[in-house]
């Protein structure tokens, strides 16, 4: 086993010797280039360490989850009214968590962003606050609840796990308070970790194991292994920033808490006291019992497809769970949603927001702060248009028309990419 070169102090050394902007040139062209999300995919592809994309990148088991997250797009259809005497900007400001956002999306709170890029989550924060919307923070973040606060002044949401150790819970939401977070989500769908079969095939661990396979990968990404290596160790900073995240691993992994229940959600409540989303909602009798529960808010979502394979695509159980919980009740959707178009469908059929992780995080992995921001602007575009061209001028206006305008189809081997798809420039070529 090759040493741990942070131990050996050699971050120290590599920060007095700025070569990030050479071995990065290539990546800033290459995302210059991007045009749509599916191009950012493949900068991150690039530019990342293979176990780092591939974390990114998978879904649980046979990955059937998460293509039909996807797919479940192409089934659905955009009956478009003409003549609406609409013209660009549209108006996307909305309302998430009872806050004021100029744009009905938002980057949702992931773990360790300090892997994709060496900014982390303070990439992810500085994008938010560029385009006016919510921010989402990771328990098992990277950069810590202070530093956020600071980048981030707007509307923010604290997401957290189903620990054991309620006093951790409890110093955890403290900060979450102190620090200026509005809104807090209970991850409900992670009481099992989910089997992500190509992190197993890729030894992946936090931080890497440096392993001959590993080096050899590293130096294969010049631009991601640098940053890596000339910046300090990163650490679940939320929880103790003092931890390095490999020792901090096996303490999270015996945190969780399988046995989690709904009286432990009414405690958890209780603490809080603030507007409260549970987040992995997809049936619509587990929606009505959390609204009994207390929370305002429902958030949608299977975890990206990375838990439970074969669970349902979210858009295809979002018009239950509207209809379940009424017209009153906020609604969060996130899965799957790859375009503007994607974001505009969900708000159709009964989400208020839409929160998207993918995106953002290979924008991240692709070019830090700039290709966070490239993502939003990417989908900010398409939802303009996207909005335009359906006849919708507002976020109000397509939530109050939606239904009418979104019409399920049968799919066929026509609405999906093939092996050679990149090769003919489907969804946006070759970087």
């Amino acid at each position: 086993m090759i040493p741990n070169p942070h131990k050996l102090g050699v971050h120290k050394l590599l920060k007095h010797i700025p070569l990030n902007g050479l071995f990065d040139a290539p990546s800033k062209a290459r995302l210059r280039k991007a045009v749509n999300i599916a191009d950012l995919r493949l900068c991150a592809k690039q530019r990342a360490h293979k176990m780092v994309f591939d974390y990114l990148d998978a879904g649980a088991d046979d990955e059937i989850s998460l293509r039909r997250g996807k797919d479940a797009y192409s089934e659905l259809e955009m009956h478009f009214h003409i003549l609406s005497g609409l013209k660009p900007p549209l108006d996307l400001s909305t309302k998430i968590f009872g806050q004021d956002v100029k744009l009905p999306f938002f980057g949702c709170p992931t773990a360790g962003n300090r892997m994709f890029h060496w900014e982390g989550e303070s990439a992810a924060a500085r994008a938010a606050a560029h385009h006016g919307t919510l921010y989402g923070l990771s328990s098992l973040a990277t950069t810590g609840i202070t530093e956020i606060g600071k980048l981030h002044s707007g509307p923010k949401v604290f997401q957290l796990y189903v620990w054991k150790d309620r006093e951790l819970v409890k110093e955890v939401l403290a900060k979450a308070k102190e620090g200026g977070f509005h809104a807090m989500a209970l991850t409900v769908d992670f009481t099992w970790y989910g089997n992500r079969e190509r992190d197993i095939r890729n030894d992946f661990s936090i931080p890497p194991k440096y392993t001959l396979n590993q080096v050899v990968e590293a130096i294969k990404k010049p631009a991601w292994t640098y940053d890596f290596l000339s910046h300090p160790e990163y650490t679940y900073a939320c929880i103790n920033k003092d931890v390095p995240a490999d020792s901090l691993a096996a303490f999270v992994n015996s945190q969780i808490a399988p046995e989690f229940d709904w009286r432990d959600a009414e405690w958890l409540l209780g603490e809080w006291g603030l507007p409260s989303a549970v987040k992995g909602v997809c049936r619509p009798d587990d929606a009505v019992k959390a609204v009994e529960t207390g929370f305002s808010t429902m958030w949608v979502s299977n975890h990206g497809a990375r838990q439970l394979e074969t669970s349902p695509a979210t858009i295809d159980v979002l018009p239950s769970i509207r209809e379940a919980v009424g017209p009153d009740v906020e609604i969060i959707l996130d899965g799957g949603v790859q375009r503007g178009t994607d974001i505009c469908k969900a708000l159709a059929l009964g989400a208020d927001s839409v929160g998207v992780g993918k995106p953002y995080l290979y924008g991240l992995a692709a070019g830090g702060t700039e290709g966070v921001i490239k993502a939003y602007d990417i989908l900010k575009v398409e939802l303009d248009r996207a909005m335009g061209l359906l006849g919708t001028g507002t976020v109000d206006e397509l939530k109050k028309r939606g239904p009418g305008l979104i019409k399920r189809r049968h799919g066929s081997v026509r609405d999906y990419p093939d092996r050679y798809a990149y090769e003919r420039g489907y969804g946006g070529g070759v970087i």
